[in-house]
């Protein structure tokens, strides 16, 4: 087998961190947090949800945050693929009939679509790729800037349009949890980033526990609430087959339109990662404040779902694009 081929197979095989999460859920299913002790837990969520996004401030330099200026055109290409097209084709999914797919599952969808792109993966993946990496950089940081206050705004927005509605009281927690904390880290920058330069697996490492532990929390309340009663196999692998259809579109249209818009290969690698994807790291804390515990784990199943399609066929991808000739 080719060294190429290999490469292919290997970026199949199952995120470890995505087994980390299923173990989560079946934790959760067995063993779930209840009163007091549920309590308690979701506070401590939202301190480390705090603790996060203080430390994603911190490391982020001024100059990353405003350096997408230089190349607009496809700054610009990105975020609309982002919280134009994929919020669009989520609304879309709500039409689905509901013996296919339940209101709750395609709130999940339509939140899935509002988030903003992710910022490690992408990244990664541009560099796997031969991609324009210094592009890829400022367009994933955008979108994660942006993210935390579009994605309260567009949910609200086409939860209103299906109707339903998104308290102000919600819109206004993601600014005291997530945007609160990461200006913080961004005035603290010049002392703590010298500090997290020396450590520079601690800010992973709270990314990935902080995720497990909002998804335990989120998933005890579920089944507290009864979520295994109201949904059924049939209806997971509906989520399933919309993920990968949501994906698949994704992919080929952001590759078509960069295409037309006359981008370089490099320039297109970055549009291609950078806009089909999202966030896990911002969406997980996202619907824990924005949503009620009981339908919380509800509405993050969709996104572990296409969480671990976007890795597997963007592993694929990349090493495509990598094997091109110079």
């Amino acid at each position: 087998m080719s060294q190429a081929g290999a490469g292919w197979l290997k970026g199949l095989k199952p995120d470890p961190y995505v087994i980390a999460l299923l173990a989560t859920v079946v934790v959760a299913s067995f063993l779930p947090v209840r009163g007091a002790a549920a309590e308690g837990l979701s506070v401590a969520a939202k301190g480390v949800i705090a603790l996060l996004f203080f430390l994603h401030g911190a490391k982020l330099s001024r100059e990353a945050v405003f350096a997408g200026v230089t190349h607009w055109r496809l700054h610009l290409t990105v975020l609309s693929i982002t919280f134009v097209a994929f919020p669009l084709l989520g609304l879309a999914a709500g039409l689905l009939p509901e013996s296919l797919l339940p209101k709750s599952l395609a709130m999940g969808v339509l939140f899935l679509a509002c988030l903003p792109s992710t910022v490690q993966s992408s990244i990664a993946f541009t560099s796997i790729a031969r991609g324009n990496v210094a592009a890829a950089v400022c367009s994933a940081s955008a979108s994660n800037l942006l993210g935390m206050a579009l994605t309260p705004l567009l949910v609200g927005l086409l939860l209103h349009a299906q109707g339903d509605a998104l308290s102000f009281s919600a819109v206004q927690a993601i600014a005291l949890q997530l945007l609160a904390p990461f200006i913080a880290g961004q005035l603290a920058r010049r002392w703590v980033a010298p500090w997290l330069e020396r450590r520079k697996r601690l800010v992973g490492v709270v990314d990935r526990f902080s995720i497990l532990l909002i998804v335990y929390s989120a998933f005890s309340g579920a089944v507290v609430a009864g979520v295994w009663t109201q949904v059924s196999a049939r209806e997971l692998g509906a989520v399933v087959l919309l993920s990968a259809v949501l994906l698949a579109i994704m992919l080929a249209g952001s590759r078509q339109l960069a295409r037309t818009l006359g981008f370089s290969t490099e320039d297109e690698i970055t549009i291609v990662f950078c806009g089909s994807k999202k966030s896990l790291v911002s969406g997980a804390p996202m619907a824990a404040i924005l949503f009620p515990v009981a339908t919380a784990g509800l509405m993050i199943i969709p996104l572990m779902v296409f969480h671990q399609m976007q890795m597997m066929a963007c592993a694929v991808i990349a090493q495509r694009y990598a094997a091109r000739p110079d």
